[in-house]
């Protein structure tokens, strides 16, 4: 059996992309529980040298919808990040994502399936005596490959991470939130 270009993306990032957004409000519920503050969340970090829950979440909604966007355009161009910003605007954040995903067509997608990408990342430098090099990196892909080995991997990464991030403070989150729904044979 063949799988399609949208088959491939667009429904396995929707999946993870509500499935973030329904931990997200379990995390506000929680806080609304225990009268914590939501807020408290979004510069907590796993460890010191890892990006915080916000840019988990930002870095999750850029890999999905600009991971399928560089399919049409062949360049990963998301925005700008925002930062940091208060608990309800990353929720809108993922909202937003998920409008953006569900408004995507498979003719729309299996479209661009013979586009080339020539994907140019650009690594900043963590800190000042960063030893690696900081020159940007060209890539070629086909449309599968750069979404099996750049796109959902690093979508999967961030979004596990928000989660391992929530997981770790307390919030009472089960590998079934992660999972979302599964997508079964329906007969």
């Amino acid at each position: 059996m063949a799988i399609s270009l949208y088959d491939l993306s667009v429904p396995t990032f929707l999946q993870t992309v509500r499935a973030i957004g329904a931990f997200l409000d379990r995390t506000a519920m929680y806080c609304v529980e225990l009268s914590y503050d939501a807020n408290d969340f979004v510069n907590a970090r796993l460890f010191d040298d890892m990006a915080p829950f916000h840019f988990q979440i930002e870095a999750a909604w850029h890999h999905s919808v600009w991971g399928v966007e560089a399919l049409k355009t062949g360049a990963f161009a998301p925005p700008a990040l925002v930062g940091s910003v208060p608990f309800a605007d990353l929720r809108a954040m993922v909202s937003k994502a998920e409008k953006a995903l569900e408004a995507l067509t498979p003719d729309e997608v299996n479209s661009w399936s013979t586009k080339e990408l020539n994907i140019v990342l650009h690594r900043p430098r963590d800190k000042e005596d960063d030893w690696r090099p900081w020159e940007p990196r060209a890539m070629a892909f086909t449309p599968e490959a750069f979404l099996l080995s750049f796109s959902i991997p690093n979508f999967h990464f961030h979004a596990v991470t928000a989660y391992d991030i929530l997981r770790s403070r307390g919030v009472p989150l089960g590998k079934r939130d992660y999972e979302g729904w599964l997508r079964i044979k329906s007969d």
